[in-house]
């Protein structure tokens, strides 16, 4: 028997259900009936013009003929047709000429049927609704009358009569129906069912709704997958919404910690961030002048786990264990560093080759002609496979959070999706990404694209470069793109598109033993021969033929000859470290730069003053940042990029808010620091004048420009870079192992 509490909980759904029921009732039968007059209206309509029609033609003949009885005869047949109560025959003039006996007195001819005249075709008599339809009657197109059809409409009612018992009758039954099984299920399950639920989202035990341990039990990893997925979407929600946090490396710990289970990162990209050089005393080592290594080495730092990368250093092998491991940082170690060795075959076929003349000019538009040769392929796509068992050799679970950094590695995520099916792969694009025609140069497209998709999220710097990589994959391969959710799916793999802007360790390592800036001033330009007040500009960068390094020159060259008052008072300084020296290309373009430095320093020299001074050697970062604590001018030119982090580097480095950023309008730098003079480098005298007007500007605004710029850098940083992916890699594991367990649980 059901108690009353049990009764009352029933109540609680079959009383709504009533209501709700009554007010459809209420509601459809006045739609039935409106719908159903307008049915049999239209029908009405149709077979009135079929009447017409076929009496239209006898009837014209015996109306010339006024021949009354056969007229009359005509009519009363038509009238058979157990609906068509009556017909008749109007003149124009509004007189009925011929009727059927039925024919009502009070419908007459209708005084407002003049041809083309809209009226209700629907008349109440004392006998009941009639349909009237007017027919104009022609001869040789003109009226000479109007046939006047009316219809019985009685039935119509009769219909709508029993139509609207039967909406009744299933309404009744359909809830007599629904509040069975409702005050069934509410027993069955009620009171167990949402005491489970509590204590699933409390992380309680499961209760046993139907009182059989084996259902508990099976529902009990369910019930953990799901606390932890709403715990990420409430981490989520809250990040989203809190914007005090401060992005540090405690910070993207808890992060790592509390999403992510603590799990350790595996990195993989060409580039090593330490390299141990074998001097004659001694081993130094030294960080790589890489962006991507300014960048994802904090990450590392923060994270720990183990960094995959081409061990090219001459001492990397003695600085190893026999696992191929290191322990870096060196005095401070805090992650694995696990080095490849590539033979020299592998290192320019893949490297230099496929990866450096076919896909670095591919995707950065600076007029070098990409060259793509088979033997390359190979090579890339062996070292490729070679990086994946080494993800897999190093991985410590079948599940790991792999980040696989740059155009080196298009092939990799696919592969270690292979080995790993369950892994979590992130893939961050370093440069820009091209539009689809020019991509469509590279013979080994769909495989490049086939490959990046085995990632779980796929990141670059700028939705541009986002909404470029949606539509070459539109172009070259079969699969459903969701623009508005920035997904891909192919073959049950689904890849998340997404752009997360690149930034730098914020605060920089060495801001507490940094000197002050009117010491590095006073050393770098002492060190340069140059007075106190002498104007400096700077320039740091790869030798690379997308930096603008040439573009740069000539901009000095040009303010120079537009201003001779700044001839003796201002040096340029252009740090270029040596890169890829190995291709003709870039031996080319080395020779253009210091060529060309000569001929400007030949040109304008006076004494010991030089406009331009080339450092083309590998400097410290440390090193670095005390040149941009000394300029007065940073110029960043490059012709494409993907951030360009140099601008940052900068932005960071003076927190004496002095100095002026010159930025390229094509770098993914420009859409974020706003406060810098943008400047398209292509226009030398444009970017001439915008030199000038740096020098030139007053201490104030280069001090409201640079807060502005350093607040961003500062909010806006490499921790927040990278726990932003890390966020969507943890929301994306908790829905597939969710949907993984509900597959097969449920």
């Amino acid at each position: 028997m059901l108690s009353i509490r049990s009764l009352r909980l029933s109540l609680r759904f079959v009383i709504p259900l009533v209501i709700a029921l009554t007010v459809l009732a209420y509601a459809l039968v006045p739609l039935v009936d409106n719908l159903m007059l307008r049915w049999f209206v239209r029908d009405m309509d149709i077979r009135a013009q079929f009447v017409a029609n076929t009496l239209h033609d006898p009837l014209v003949e015996l109306l010339q003929q006024e021949n009354r009885s056969k007229i009359n005869a005509l009519l009363v047949r038509a009238t058979r047709d157990e609906r068509l109560l009556a017909v008749g025959v109007c003149t124009t003039e509004g007189k009925l000429r011929y009727r059927t006996r039925a024919y009502p007195e009070s419908i007459g001819c209708l005084p407002d049927t003049a041809p083309g005249k809209k009226i209700s075709p629907l008349h109440r008599l004392p006998q009941g609704a009639v349909h009237v339809s007017i027919n104009p009657i022609e001869q040789e197109g003109a009226q000479i009358g109007s046939l006047i059809v009316i219809h019985d409409m009685s039935f119509v009612e009769r219909r709508s009569t029993d139509t609207r018992k039967y909406v009744i009758m299933f309404i009744t039954l359909l809830g007599v129906i629904i509040s069975v099984i409702t005050v069934f299920v509410a027993q069955l399950s009620w009171r167990g069912w949402m005491d489970g639920v509590r204590a699933m989202i409390r992380g309680e035990g499961i209760v046993k709704p139907f009182a059989q341990p084996a259902v508990a039990s099976e529902l009990q990893p369910l019930a953990g997958d799901l606390r932890q997925l709403l715990r990420s979407y409430d981490a989520e929600r809250r990040l989203a919404d809190d914007v005090t946090v401060t992005w540090s490396p405690d910070f993207l710990r808890k992060l790592l910690h509390d999403q992510l289970a603590g799990e350790r990162i595996i990195v993989v990209s060409n580039r090593e961030p330490y390299i141990h050089i074998k001097m004659p005393d001694r081993i130094e080592v030294h960080r790589p002048a890489s962006g991507l290594v300014t960048a994802v080495e904090p990450v590392m730092r923060a994270c720990s786990g183990t960094w995959i990368a081409h061990g090219g250093g001459t001492a990397d092998r003695e600085t190893v264990d026999r696992n191929d491991r290191a322990h870096v940082p060196p005095e401070n170690p805090e992650y694995v560093l696990r080095r490849i060795w590539l033979t020299d075959e592998e290192e320019t076929g893949y490297y230099y080759g496929f990866a450096n003349e076919g896909l670095w000019p591919l995707c950065h538009i600076a007029h070098v002609r990409p060259i793509f040769r088979s033997s390359d392929w190979g090579q890339y796509i062996a070292v490729n496979q070679r990086f994946a068992d080494a993800v897999a050799a190093e991985a410590a679970s079948d599940d790991p959070v792999v980040l696989v950094h740059d155009y080196h590695f298009a092939l990799l995520p696919q592969m270690i999706r292979k080995v790993l099916p369950k892994a979590t792969i992130i893939t961050f694009w370093h440069i820009p990404w091209p539009n689809p025609e020019s991509f469509g140069i590279c013979p080994w497209r769909e495989e490049l694209l086939k490959g990046m998709l085995g990632s779980t999220i796929l990141g670059f710097h700028t939705p541009f470069h986002c909404k470029n990589f949606l539509e070459t994959v539109d172009r070259y391969l079969e699969t459903r793109i969701e623009h508005e959710s920035s997904t891909i799916s192919r073959h049950g793999q689904l890849t998340l598109v997404e752009s997360y802007p690149i930034s730098i360790q914020w605060p920089p390592p060495w801001q507490e033993t940094q000197p002050p800036v009117s010491e590095c001033r006073e050393a770098i330009r002492r060190s340069l021969g140059l007075a106190a007040d002498h104007l400096i500009g700077l320039g740091v960068d790869r030798q690379d033929y997308t930096k603008g390094i040439l573009e740069r020159f000539r901009a000095v060259e040009n303010m120079l000859e537009n201003h001779p008052e700044m001839r003796g008072r201002f040096t340029f300084i252009q740090i270029a470290a040596p890169t890829r020296s190995a291709l003709e290309d870039y031996q080319l373009f080395e020779s253009q730069v210091r060529n060309l430095a000569d001929r400007i320093n030949e040109r304008f020299s006076t004494g010991s003053w030089q406009p331009i001074c080339l450092k083309a050697e590998h400097h410290e970062p440390e090193e670095v940042n005390r040149y941009y604590r000394a300029a007065d001018v940073c110029m960043v030119t490059s012709l494409h990029d993907g951030m360009n982090l140099v601008a940052k580097e900068f932005v960071a480095a003076r927190d004496d808010e002095q100095g002026v950023l010159i930025l390229s309008q094509f770098t993914g730098a420009a859409h974020e620091l706003h406060e810098s003079l943008v400047v398209n480098p292509y226009h030398i005298e444009q970017t001439a004048e915008a030199l000038y007007n740096a020098l030139a500007m007053p201490d104030f605004e280069q001090r409201a420009r640079m807060r502005s710029m350093r607040t961003l850098v500062r909010d806006f940083n490499v921790y927040r870079w990278a726990g932003r992916m890390l966020l969507d890699a943890a929301r994306i594991r908790q829905r597939e192992r969710l949907a993984a367990r509900i597959g097969r649980d449920l």
